[in-house]
């Protein structure tokens, strides 16, 4: 997923209604207005452990799971502002610490930028919005499932791509994902296969530590979507690569490439 979330809630920010306040006014684009109003926070006594559960409870009355919204909220909330500012932890007005992140040993800034040839990608795809996929009634993992699902895919070993692209408004509007695998330009692609051009473009590579795919991967976007240079995004086409240190769902390590503007 790719957005721009509050940096105390981790509530994606879609539109500029859901954007918190300063004390003169105007709008901040760091935190939602229902954590931040005035320039100040509605909560300011609220521990990083207050939050989660606080934000569990809502997750779980937009459908998630209990389980997984707790998890989801544990691998992401202490990495945003608010909390990584207090020294990464809910230090609230009894000075006690909150539950850690399980770990931090991935790099959470680009490991390199690399310059890469146009790609051709064919797969399945859908068109999405991070709000629908945060709300669990998203259609990404449904995509994932039908596409291994299919007898139109290569062997194993093969590279497997969820291709980010068409975005409608930068990181607040829809956008289509794509998931698959690189073809030729003249393969013909089989019935029911969508594909993706994405140009020629210099990307921002970030990546995971090896662990849990579902926790591997959510801890990288976190890191992108809390990334300080937003502004060298060009939304131009962004993917996730998925190699040979993907092959065991529970020992992967995965890259996520941002396509941004040229370095100089």
């Amino acid at each position: 997923m790719n957005v721009t979330v509050c940096q105390s809630c981790g509530m994606p920010l879609t539109s500029t209604e859901q954007f918190g306040t300063e004390l003169d006014g105007s709008q901040t684009r760091e935190y939602c207005i229902y954590c931040y109003k005035g320039g100040k926070f509605e909560q300011p006594g609220m521990t990083l452990e207050g939050m989660i559960e606080m934000c569990t409870t809502i997750l779980k009355e937009e459908g998630m799971d209990e389980e997984s919204a707790r998890s989801m909220l544990r691998n992401q909330l202490p990495f945003l502002k608010r909390w990584r500012n207090a020294g990464n932890v809910g230090n609230g007005q009894d000075g006690t610490i909150a539950n850690p992140p399980k770990d931090t040993s991935f790099c959470r800034e680009p490991v390199r930028y690399v310059t890469l040839p146009g790609k051709r990608l064919a797969g399945l795809s859908a068109r999405t919005t991070n709000a629908i996929e945060m709300s669990g009634q998203g259609s990404i993992g449904a995509l994932w499932g039908r596409y291994f699902a299919s007898e139109h895919i290569p062997a194993t070993e093969a590279a497997r791509y969820g291709c980010y692209t068409d975005y409608a408004d930068g990181i607040a509007g829809e956008y289509t994902i794509l998931v698959g695998h690189e073809v030729g330009e003249e393969e013909r692609l089989p019935e029911g296969f969508d594909e993706v051009q994405l140009p020629p473009a210099t990307y921002a590579v970030f990546t995971s530590r090896t662990g849990p795919m579902v926790e591997v991967v959510s801890e990288v976007w976190d890191a992108v979507w809390t990334w300080t240079h937003q502004s060298d995004r060009t939304f131009t086409g962004d993917f996730e690569y998925y190699d040979e240190r993907s092959l065991n769902p529970e020992h992967t390590q995965v890259d996520v490439y941002i396509a941004v503007n040229e370095r100089r």
